[in-house]
């Protein structure tokens, strides 16, 4: 892989990991246009998930704060039953992760991907499209419930091309939940998840094997992915607070056609 492609990747990385639109799936569907292929496929990604995580933790950082003092305090508080719901919500992607990872990661590498990221783009597009149009009560706070069921949504979004931040955002809009809280609990869920992965492959030795990938890379990829991140995270709490998912629903429709017709016409 050279610096350039990784640069690319990243930055598509960082854009799309907030944005309603699918990381992965776009990751796959950027490879394809690059001609970037790597046994150590799963490797990478993960290293731009770091730095999407790491710019996720830059940019609310004054609530990741507030949750530590909290979580340290001798009396059940908000912060604690927040962390506690966020823990809730880590649930059912640890069981899938666990009970399916090789399956998903075997995915990655079918010829056909492209039409099953096709195929779960044209699905969040729905989602997204039902989430806007739906006008459900909305409550105060995201109960124990609505953190199960959104986090439901996240373990069900590791299919590639289905948007993990749209399945559950709209997940989380369409159980009544207020639009800037769902998009926040949205983006720090996923913190855990993201780091407990990567201390399973470091203790599995899972990165021993990506040395055909140079530094270099390695380093220009974490970089685009971290600055994009953050720029993208900001601008995604902004739209969420307005209401302008459809807009998302109509690009994931539009690459959804084109990822399946790619796929067919090549």
């Amino acid at each position: 892989m050279e610096t350039l492609q990784a640069i690319l990747l990243g930055i598509v990385q960082g854009v799309t990991e907030f944005l309603p639109v699918s990381s992965s799936g776009h990751l796959q569907i950027a490879k394809a246009l690059l001609g970037v292929e790597m046994e150590e496929n799963l490797t990478f990604d993960i290293v731009l998930h770091a730095a999407t995580v790491l710019s996720t933790i830059v940019v609310l950082w004054g609530e990741v704060w507030r949750l530590l003092k909290g979580l340290f305090s001798r009396h059940f508080n908000e912060e604690q039953a927040y962390v506690l719901k966020i823990v809730v919500s880590m649930i059912p992607i640890g069981v899938i992760g666990f009970m399916f990872e090789d399956q998903i990661n075997a995915m990655l590498e079918k010829p056909y991907i492209l039409v099953i990221v096709g195929a779960m783009l044209l699905l969040t597009a729905a989602l997204l499209s039902f989430a806007y149009y739906a006008r459900p009560r909305i409550k105060e706070r995201i109960s124990y419930l609505d953190a199960l069921i959104i986090g439901l949504a996240q373990a069900v979004a590791a299919m590639p091309g289905l948007s993990r931040s749209g399945s559950t955002i709209a997940t989380g809009l369409l159980l009544g939940n207020k639009k800037e809280s769902v998009a926040q609990f949205s983006f720090l869920m996923v913190l855990a998840p993201i780091l407990g992965k990567m201390l399973l492959d470091v203790v599995d030795g899972k990165f021993s094997g990506a040395m055909e990938v140079p530094t270099s890379s390695f380093v220009a990829g974490f970089i685009a992915a971290f600055v994009t991140g953050c720029l993208a995270c900001k601008f995604m709490i902004e739209i969420v607070k307005r209401g302008k998912l459809v807009w998302f629903a109509a690009y994931c429709a539009l690459a959804g056609v084109v990822s399946i017709l790619s796929y067919f016409l090549n």
